[in-house]
Order: C-alpha cells, then sequence, then structure tokens
C-alpha cells in the first residue's frame, strides 16, 4: 500500500510542477522582455541536448574531420537553415552519418 501511495503522491507532483506555470501564464501578464527571453529557450534547450554528442563523441573533444557526427551535423545544420524542411535535414543527416560511419 506504501508504494501506491508513493507512486500516486509522486504523480501528483509532477503534475502540480507542470500545471502551476500553465495556471499563472494564464493569470499574470509577462512583460516584453521576457516574452523575448522565453522564444530563444527551445533553441537553447535543443542546443544544451545535441551540441555535446556532436563535438563530444566518446567523452573526448574532437572538432577535428574525423569526427563523423561533427560532419553529419554540420551539413544538417545547412540543410536544415537552406531548406526549412525537417524531413530533409533527416535523412541527410542520418544518411551522411551512416555513410560517414562505415
Amino acid at each position: 500500500m506504501n508504494l501506491w501511495l508513493a507512486i500516486a503522491g509522486m504523480g501528483l507532483i509532477t503534475y502540480a510542477i507542470r500545471l502551476v506555470p500553465i495556471w499563472m501564464l494564464e493569470r499574470v501578464t509577462i512583460g516584453l522582455g521576457w516574452r523575448q527571453a522565453l522564444r530563444v529557450v527551445p533553441a537553447a534547450v535543443l542546443s544544451a541536448i545535441f551540441l555535446p554528442e556532436l563535438v563530444m563523441p566518446g567523452g573526448v573533444i574532437d572538432f577535428s574531420l574525423g569526427n563523423a557526427r561533427l560532419i553529419a551535423g554540420l551539413v544538417a545544420i545547412l540543410v536544415a537553415w537552406r531548406s526549412k524542411n525537417i524531413l530533409w535535414t533527416l535523412a541527410v543527416g542520418m544518411a551522411l552519418l551512416w555513410l560517414l560511419q562505415t
């Protein structure tokens, strides 16, 4: 019984942590500076997730042309910038990574 209470409690706490900011933003007007700052949060989070994997394969910093992940990532970034198409970006990046690793 204690296990189920702990699981239910953790679920409620997790739900509350996600609900409170949404509930607060409905009732509070945020300033222009905050809105502009929040606009770049998704890009910052995404960069923090994938950048270490590009420049540190295996935990060692590697900016060389032998780093297949870095080369494929840079080409994928270029494709994304030019085409604005996520499917082309994924296809080109994954295909190039596969070719460079074989």
